[in-house]
């Protein structure tokens, strides 16, 4: 069965109810909004995942140019200096956003705000709620919020298969609930469908997220840009769970130390040590785990008893691993926690497709670059989910909604267990030409079918070869095969047309160079 939701013509529509999508349908109150998210509201997101909370230079010693200039370092020369100041100048005007929408950011014993310390931040700057459950807190907040405004309608359970374009230009949403095919005519449609860590085994991310929103956005002509810079956290309760349990870089800020299996501290002597950036510390951490050796953290002498107060949520998930971690060394290893790649987008959230916007981790902001600086993921969605919306409520469509066509979908049946397998194996913290070469001859044939597998290797396949046409070391896309690091580089920008060329012609000739 099928039918096209003709209430929603000429309304603006959001895919995704992490924090970018739920800030943006409340943007847009009091004028309608269509709210589409896969399961109940606010759940199946990485945004609830989120224990770090949201950088912002909120403290009497800390100002907007301090962070950017954090944010710039950490970017490791990929950044957009133009974005980046855009954006962390706007996190006071957001935490005062978000607190109008609910949310209670943690505060000290004279009501100033309690901010924490995170890698390769020059300031205390990280915004917690409840500790370290702040992006579960925060999302809670929006639900909250949502459900009070009566302009929002929220259509959950709801998978999007499809997005349609008239000659470039968006003309509809095609989705599937409860089996039935549903076409939502809209030429003003915003993803914000999160990220991609579900492609791998050890992720921090809902097990379910491949990447769905870039592979729609892909599939209509969108531009994507930087989709081979995946970011590892370092710290990831190692244990059986999935997706795995984060222990905070907010416990190392406190004072816990990264120790091999004889009990040597391993980033003693590194520039930052144990909040030196993610990728360093990553790859460190990596490279004894692939020599057969564990890694363990610290946090006996810092926190010590104090552990369970102050980390909540990781102690929860230690003790659930068998690990008190006030008395106990916690094992640890590296996970895909973050993509900084995605759609292109601009300042105001457009794509490169008339009427489709982008924000949050599904897009590619210029924010990040190579390597993206700690807890500014939340604030990004956030002030992204704000002016993409600002912008939508703005925009003049160049063409009224044509009538969309509506066929029958078969309701989507992801498989990813085989395209984790290669991703795993191939595009992981530490890469190599051959190593990628056979991930774009494995995933290539599976996107020209009509496979379980199609979307998955969509995402998966861009990745491969944004990673095979980067031959240098840079933030956290690390080839063993070209561990230099270029004094000229620059972000890179294709669509799946150009990036199916070039996987092409990678198999056709091996020795492809492109910096």
């Amino acid at each position: 069965m099928s039918a096209i939701l003709h209430d929603s013509v000429g309304h603006p529509v959001v895919v995704g109810s992490g924090v970018a999508g739920l800030v943006a349908a409340l943007t847009f109150a009091p004028h309608p909004v269509l709210l589409v998210t896969s399961g109940s509201l606010g759940t199946r997101t990485s945004s609830a995942l989120a224990q770090g909370g949201m950088a912002a230079a909120v403290g009497a010693d800390d100002n907007a140019d301090l962070h950017a200039a954090d944010t710039l370092a950490a970017g490791d020369g990929l950044c957009d200096a133009g974005v980046v100041h855009s954006i962390v100048g706007a996190a006071k005007s957001v935490v005062a956003l978000l607190q109008r929408f609910g949310v209670a950011f943690d505060r000290d014993s004279t009501g100033a705000f309690s901010l924490g310390l995170e890698a390769a931040h020059v300031r205390n700057r990280i915004l917690h709620v409840a500790g370290d459950g702040s992006g579960a807190a925060i999302v809670d907040a929006l639900v909250r919020a949502v459900n009070a405004t009566p302009s929002i309608t929220v259509m959950d359970h709801a998978e999007v298969v499809a997005l349609q374009a008239d000659d470039g230009v968006m003309n509809g949403v095609v989705c599937v609930r409860d089996g039935k095919t549903i076409v939502i005519p809209s030429n003003r449609v915003l993803l914000a469908t999160g990220g991609l860590g579900g492609l791998y085994n050890a992720s921090t991310n809902p097990v379910g997220s491949f990447g769905q929103g870039i592979a729609l956005a892909a599939r209509v002509g969108a531009v994507l840009s930087d989709m081979e810079f995946v970011q590892f956290h370092p710290t990831a309760l190692r244990s059986v769970r999935r997706p795995l349990a984060l222990v905070s870089e907010a416990v190392r800020g406190d004072g816990a130390v990264l120790l091999d299996e004889n009990g040597r501290r391993m980033m003693r002597g590194v520039h930052g040590e144990d909040l030196a950036p993610r990728d360093i510390v990553a790859r460190a951490v990596a490279a004894e785990i692939d020599g057969g050796r564990s890694v363990y953290l610290d946090a006996r002498m810092a926190l010590g008893a104090r552990f369970p107060q102050r980390f909540p949520t990781v102690d929860t998930f230690c003790r659930e691993a068998g690990v008190d971690p006030s008395r106990e060394l916690i094992p640890v290893m590296p996970a895909a926690h973050y993509h900084m790649g995605g759609i292109d987008v601009d300042r105001r959230g457009r794509s490169s497709v008339a009427g489709l916007w982008a924000a949050g981790e599904v897009a590619s902001t210029g924010l990040h670059g190579a390597n993206r600086l700690a807890s500014n993921s939340l604030l990004e969605a956030a002030v992204m989910g704000m002016c993409a919306a600002e912008d939508m409520a703005a925009f003049v469509p160049v063409r009224k909604t044509a009538a969309p066509s509506v066929t029958t979908v078969t309701p989507p049946s992801f498989e990813i267990g085989s395209v984790r397998h290669v991703v795993s194996a191939h595009l992981g913290v530490l890469r190599n030409g051959d190593g990628l070469r056979s991930a774009v001859s494995d995933l290539l044939p599976r996107i020209e079918s009509a496979r379980p597998t199609t979307q998955p290797a969509t995402v998966a396949l861009l990745i491969a070869v944004f990673a095979l046409l980067r031959t240098e070391t840079r933030g956290s896309h690390a080839r063993t095969d070209y561990p230099q690091h270029l004094k000229k580089t620059s972000r890179r920008k294709m669509t799946l047309a150009e990036a199916v060329s070039a996987a092409r012609l990678s198999i056709s000739t091996p020795d492809l160079r492109s910096a």
